[in-house]
């Protein structure tokens, strides 16, 4: 008897939660779902191409404006944390990142995933902790020193290093790869402009260096974290082994390199980051303690090394399929560098060029910005759900849900960027007469630097890294990809090429 009833209770909970998931499902717009696996297969499925699929199912919600958002739902589904709304809606991207900031925070689950790294830091922290250390920011990213400063150590870079690297592969017929020799430059470039110590992994013999190593493997290890459930890298993390063991490791090495620079910062204080927050204080009016110092610095090495490198790659990548817009490139580059140094081409190549020639490069930094609307460095992000909201679009996300925006898919929607939408096209960038940045009306079809209260601070900076690093080599060397080489995305929070960029150089003869 206990039996039977055993499995009619049992009969009836399937019937009951059956029912609930048949009228469930057919609320949810994107991708399909299953009973307490969620979208997961799918999710699983399409993991190597996880942005295109996204926006495959962002399309296909209908393609109107009012739409544009979906919902994947993770195992067990009954949980209000199983659901993932994504959208790439303008309207809603503005709601999240400035109407309803407060609303709308990293979240316990990132900020768990990420304290080791990062702790407290600018990129890791909500509130009142966030806002001291943005304001802080602020005020160095305004200076004119910090820029003079960029501009040195750019320069620096492109002059002793990069050139000589580029010069000899040239010579020898070899390939290389870009898009690491690219990583190598931004990372002395931000950890020079932070702490003012150039870790050179940017060098003829193309060094390991260990600080560079631990850092790769703590940031990736760390991504980890975002992809599995929270109890299971906190029992490795107990444990001491797998990935957590990896990562305690790494962080070590990590704090032991910044500790140096933080002990060389106190004796000999200088115009960097680093230095400059050592004169601040925070929220109860004390000065940063050298742990927190040395979190906010490792912050901006993170959000200052990867994003620029990936940019200019995808950047190069698409100017060698597209030698019409080089060729404009080039020309561009060519009459500022005849009115700044003379006619003599010779004189445009011995130098990098200096910021405020950079500054007058207006076709450049459109297809640079084209570049990043087609292929965003931080392709999307995540936002924890505080209280139940409604977006713009009438999309309804619970609280203690994730919200995600893919800029990789705002894009890539025709709805937003017109029939064109998946043509490299800079133009669209220009002002009629095509003198000026004319970037569109609505700021929110473009936050490949964020939006909002949280907009990038170091925006301008980039650029200017950007237009010197592209002028560099565009102005030395045609570029070719090496054959058979697959340029296809990674699996990470940056939009990195899984194979790199290899590529072959032969010298630019300027007319």
């Amino acid at each position: 008897m206990e039996t039977l009833q055993l499995v009619f209770s049992l009969a009836a909970a399937i019937f009951a939660y059956s029912i609930w998931f048949h009228f469930l499902a057919r609320k949810l717009t994107g991708p399909r779902v299953w009973p307490l696996v969620g979208s997961l297969p799918l999710l699983f499925m399409n993991r190597r191409r996880i942005h295109d699929w996204i926006a495959s199912n962002l399309r296909a919600t209908g393609g109107s404006a009012t739409y544009q958002t979906c919902t994947i739902a993770l195992p067990f589904l009954a949980r209000k944390q199983g659901f993932y709304t994504v959208t790439c809606h303008p309207k809603n991207i503005e709601h999240i990142l400035r109407t309803r900031f407060d609303n709308y925070p990293k979240g316990p689950h990132w900020q768990a995933a990420f304290h080791d790294l990062l702790g407290q830091g600018i990129f890791n922290s909500d509130g009142e902790t966030w806002l001291i250390q943005r304001k802080t920011a602020a005020l160095e990213f305004t200076t004119r020193t910090l820029r003079q400063a960029m501009a040195r150590w750019v320069n620096r870079s492109i002059k002793n290093r990069l050139w000589c690297i580029l010069d000899k592969a040239a010579n020898e017929k070899e390939s290389v790869d870009l898009q690491d020799l690219l990583l190598r430059l931004t990372f002395d470039n931000i950890c020079g402009l932070t702490f003012g110590k150039d870790p050179q992994t940017l060098s003829p013999d193309l060094p390991e260096n260990t600080f560079a190593i631990a850092f790769d493997s703590a940031t990736e290890t760390t991504l980890y974290r975002l992809l599995y459930p929270g109890f299971l890298w906190r029992l490795e993390k107990f444990l001491g082994i797998g990935a957590e063991k990896r990562l305690k490791s790494s962080l070590q090495i990590v704090e032991d390199y910044m500790n140096g620079a933080i002990e060389a910062r106190k004796q000999t204080p200088s115009d960097d980051l680093l230095s400059r927050f050592m004169k601040k204080r925070d929220v109860k009016g004390n000065l940063f303690t050298s742990d927190v110092l040395q979190r906010i610095a490792l912050n901006f090495v993170l959000a200052g090394r990867d994003t620029s490198s990936v940019a200019l790659s995808w950047f190069f990548w698409l100017i060698m399929n597209h030698p019409e817009i080089e060729q404009k490139i080039i020309n561009e580059i060519s009459t500022v560098l005849r009115d700044t140094r003379g006619p003599d081409p010779k004189k445009w190549v011995e130098e990098p060029l200096a910021f405020d020639e950079a500054d007058r490069l207006i076709y450049l930094k459109a297809a640079l910005t084209e570049t990043l609307r087609l292929y965003p460095s931080v392709p999307q992000d995540f936002k924890y759900v505080v209280e139940d909201d409604v977006l713009p679009d009438g999309t309804f996300v619970p609280a203690f849900s994730t919200v995600t925006y893919s800029i990789y898919s705002v894009g890539r929607m025709k709805t937003i960027w017109g029939e064109a939408c998946m043509e490299f096209r800079p133009e669209r960038w220009l002002s009629p007469e095509g003198d000026k940045f004319d970037p569109p009306k609505d700021s929110y079809k473009f936050v490949a630097f964020n939006a909002g209260p949280r907009t990038c601070l170091g925006k301008d900076l980039a650029y200017l890294q950007m237009k010197s690093v592209a002028s560099a080599v565009l102005l030395r060397y045609r570029l070719s990809l090496v054959p058979g080489h697959k340029v296809e995305q990674k699996m990470s929070l940056t939009l990195f090429m899984k194979n790199g960029l290899r590529v072959y150089l032969q010298p630019r003869t300027l007319a």
